[in-house]
């Protein structure tokens, strides 16, 4: 129904820190970054995967940087105007003190609006072009979104059931959740942040040494200095980070495990023994945020007093060039504007850089997804005969999960049309592996299983699936109504042949019993019925269908008395002149089946109806026994 994800630090992890060159401080910090395995070939598979919108992202490009160059030219501009407001100033001065000219001249306000229509302008246009590219963008990445999605969706239906078995749920679900919204992000954002950030930094670079060549070696000498001193903060708290995160991701699974066991833990008095250990690692965890935090905070002081260093160079410097004639006032305004601007896309480049390296991380695994072996196509595939009669043999069965490992050794078996075969043995002795195998969730390494004489290698997966229904010990219910519930393996049934089904299958009395009947809406754990309920609901599904074969795995073990007889009932009308495979987990609900198979490592070891197992005295018969024993002591 649902799984949580929990999300581990991974040990391939790094601190990195942002650059802060002279002129205003930003903000600085550190964050935790996954590393992928090969960053430029994901980022390879990542471009190659992005080339149906290579014309867009061309247009995001050209635009992004016509609205950066407008707001790089800007400064410039407001200094010519501070520059013609000095000017202008200067010589009505002069002519104040009595400097011969023809009149008194005034400030040039036709000039200012001229200045200032131009300024606005830009603006305007810097800001049109921004939008353009943001929206663009926005389309480009949600389109490759989607189609991120559309893939995983496609895929999960063509990867063989072995993926999932050594996979988590929650590991699957990451990668089309958390993975994909991480790429998305990074489309929508990061990459117009990139061009912009890189224009500016060498469109400010050309007006800072346009303006005054001294000026901008005095910003840039600084500049490696801001390197040194955030290599060494970051080697010093990277320790202390990773701690953090470990500890933190301890703390969080005690706390979970707490909760999860809460009666366990109070019936055996561990109360103590519990809030002593969330101690422990509290305090081990504040010792480490502590330091991490502080040396973290260092940051802004060290880098406010860089920049301000930054200040005072480029302000002495500008005001003796300002003295000798080189440079005027509104030049170094000019100049100290870019200054400041040029402090903003260095930490925005080193902020992406971040960035990349959990996005190619996070693109990694969908491609890693993407890329895994599918299940063989089946075009040459024969079709299902139209009529099943539902005869089933193994011939020299050989099974492993891993070839060298085999599980089923030389199985053997002959199931006529409509009889009931049960298949019990001990745990790990191969009952599910046979189920797995009948479905063709795995392929057998070596022999044939015949269904009607045909080799089930020799028919498509999906019209082999198409001829059993299955009840699961494991219910499986999905949010949506009972009635949805009901008709899943057939979504265009009536109302009559779904009521048939519930009523076949002894649900329809408590449905009826329900606030909304059929209407009522299973929430996400199916926790508004009962247990016996839901199994009712999966056999009234398995009989909708009405398949030749029935694959059945007990599952009684977990309701009462009553719902169990209803259940074996319903489970009896649900296999009346249909071969069924029965998974016994209790002997004595299998002793009318018409052969039961007894397995025993990987093999048949007896075969025949209970009474004639007995009587042989054999495995069965001790399997048998030792049941009915535990009765008598319970009893």
């Amino acid at each position: 129904m649902s799984n949580n994800s929990k999300t581990q630090p991974s040990a391939n992890t790094a601190r990195i820190a942002m650059p802060i060159g002279p002129g205003r401080a930003g903000q600085a910090g550190m964050s935790l970054v996954v590393k992928p395995k090969d960053f430029s070939a994901t980022m390879k598979k990542l471009i190659a995967y992005l080339k149906p919108f290579w014309i867009a992202i061309i247009f995001v490009i050209v635009f992004a940087v016509a609205s950066a160059l407008f707001a790089i030219v800007s400064p410039k501009i407001l200094g010519n105007m501070t520059n013609q407001v000095v000017s202008d100033y200067m010589r009505i001065k002069a002519f104040d003190s009595g400097v011969a000219m023809p009149t008194r001249p005034e400030i040039d306000f036709g000039a200012l609006w001229v200045f200032a229509i131009e300024l606005l302008a830009l603006y305007l246009l810097s800001a049109f072009f921004s939008y353009i590219q943001g929206w663009i963008m926005t389309d480009v990445s949600q389109k490759a979104t989607y189609k991120l999605r559309r893939d995983i969706s496609e895929k999960i239906n063509r990867l063989p059931l072995a993926y999932f078995d050594k996979r988590t749920f929650g590991d699957v679900l990451s990668r089309v959740t958390n993975d994909v919204d991480t790429v998305s992000q990074t489309l929508n954002q990061s990459l117009t942040q990139i061009i912009t950030s890189v224009t500016m930094i060498i469109g400010i670079l050309i007006m800072m040494f346009t303006i005054s060549w001294q000026m901008t070696i005095v910003s840039l000498v600084l500049v490696p200095l801001s390197f040194v001193l955030i290599t060494v903060i970051v080697k010093k708290s990277q320790h202390y980070f990773k701690e953090q995160q470990n500890t933190l991701g301890e703390l969080n699974g005690h706390i979970e495990e707490m909760y999860a066991g809460h009666n366990v833990m109070r019936v055996f008095n561990g109360e103590e023994r519990s809030v002593l250990k969330f101690k422990n690692i509290n305090a081990r965890l504040y010792d480490s945020a502590w330091k991490s935090q502080f040396l973290s905070g260092l940051m802004m002081p060290i880098m406010m007093f860089v920049s301000n260093l930054g200040f005072v160079g480029v302000s002495v410097l500008g005001g003796f060039l300002a003295i000798k004639g080189v440079l005027r006032i509104g030049d170094i305004q000019a100049f100290i504007q870019y200054v400041n601007q040029f402090n903003q896309p260095i930490m925005q480049t080193a902020n992406i850089a971040n960035v990349l390296q959990s996005t190619a991380a996070s693109a990694e695994r969908v491609f890693e997804f993407l890329e895994e072996k599918e299940e063989p196509t089946e075009k040459d595939k024969l079709s299902a005969p139209k009529i099943i009669q539902g005869g089933v043999s193994f011939e020299n069965v050989v099974f492993g999960y891993s070839q060298d490992k085999p599980i089923i050794k030389g199985l053997n078996a002959e199931i006529r049309p409509g009889q009931k075969i049960a298949i019990v043995g001990p745990t790990g002795a191969g009952k599910t592996t046979i189920v797995n195998l009948l479905m063709r969730f795995y392929e057998v390494n070596e022999g044939a299983i015949k269904i009607d004489g045909i080799d089930i290698r020799e028919m498509k997966r999906g019209e082999i699936r198409k001829m059993f229904g299955m009840v699961l010990q494991d219910t499986w219910l999905f949010n949506g109504t009972i009635r949805e519930n009901i008709a899943y393996g057939k979504p265009d049934a009536t109302e009559d042949e779904i009521v048939a089904a519930a009523r076949a299958a002894h649900a329809d009395h408590f449905i009826h019993a329900l606030p909304q009947g059929y209407d009522l809406v299973l929430n996400e754990e199916a926790d508004n019925i009962s247990q016996g309920e839901k199994q009712l609901l999966t056999i009234a599904r398995a009989m909708l269908i009405k398949t030749p074969m029935l694959i059945l795995d007990e599952a009684t073990s977990s309701v009462d008395t009553r719902t169990e007889f209803l259940i074996q009932e319903a489970m009896e009308n649900l296999m009346k002149g249909k071969t069924s495979f029965v998974i016994a987990h209790r002997l004595s609900t299998i002793r009318n089946a018409d052969l039961i198979l007894v397995m025993k490592d990987g093999n048949i070891v007896e075969q025949g109806n209970h009474e004639e197992l007995l009587l042989k005295k054999g495995f069965y018969e001790s399997l048998y026994n030792s049941q009915f024993a535990e009765v008598l002591d319970v009893s």
